[in-house]
C-alpha cells in the first residue's frame, strides 16, 4: 500500500497525530456515531483505524481493529501491518492535517521565539491553520519515538 489514507477515530486521537508527524493523511473524528463514521471511511477511501470492537464488526473490509493500550504498540502495528515509513519531507500539521509548506524565515520571524530564530534557517508552516514548526530539541524525541515502534514493528514481523 503506497499512501494509505486514514479515518482515525475518537480512541486514537494521539495516533492520528503521530501518522500525520509521519507523513501520512490521517484524519481524526469525533462525536461521529458508527454509521456515519463507517461511512465516511468509505466515501473518503481511508482506512478506519479503531479499538471499538463492535465497529469493527460492523465494517468488514476496509478497518484496521489495533489493540495496542500505548502509541508505540499501535504505530508499530500498523507499521509492521501496512509496511509504513517516516517520510520526515511529509510532514503534516499536527493540528489539522494540511500538509507543510517550507515558509520563509523572514516570514515568520514575528511569530516564532527570538531564540528559536536565531538557531534554526528552515521553518514549515501549514496553510490552512497557519502554525509553524520547525526542527527544533524535541525533533530528536520524535524521530526516537518512531524509530521505536519501528522497532517494535520488526519484532512482530521476527518474534524471537
Amino acid at each position: 500500500m503506497n499512501n494509505p489514507k486514514f479515518l482515525v477515530d475518537e480512541m486514537l486521537g494521539t495516533l492520528a497525530r503521530w501518522l500525520r508527524v509521519m507523513g501520512y493523511d490521517a484524519k481524526y473524528v469525533r462525536n461521529m456515531v458508527n454509521g456515519d463514521i463507517l461511512k465516511l471511511a468509505h466515501e473518503d477511501s481511508r482506512i478506519l483505524l479503531t479499538r471499538d470492537k463492535e465497529l469493527a464488526k460492523r465494517s468488514g473490509t476496509g478497518i484496521i481493529l489495533l489493540k495496542g493500550n500505548n502509541i508505540i504498540d499501535q504505530l508499530g502495528d500498523l507499521i509492521y501491518r501496512l509496511d509504513l515509513i517516516f517520510d520526515k519531507e511529509r510532514t503534516r500539521c499536527t493540528i489539522c492535517n494540511y500538509a507543510l509548506i517550507l515558509a520563509d524565515k523572514n516570514k515568520v520571524e514575528e511569530h516564532v521565539p527570538a531564540r528559536v530564530l536565531e538557531n534554526h534557517q528552515e521553518f514549515l508552516i501549514c496553510p490552512r491553520c497557519e502554525r509553524i514548526y520547525w526542527k527544533g530539541t524535541h525533533w530528536l524525541d520524535i524521530c526516537n519515538h518512531i524509530g521505536e515502534a519501528m522497532q517494535r514493528a520488526k519484532r512482530y514481523h521476527d518474534p524471537r
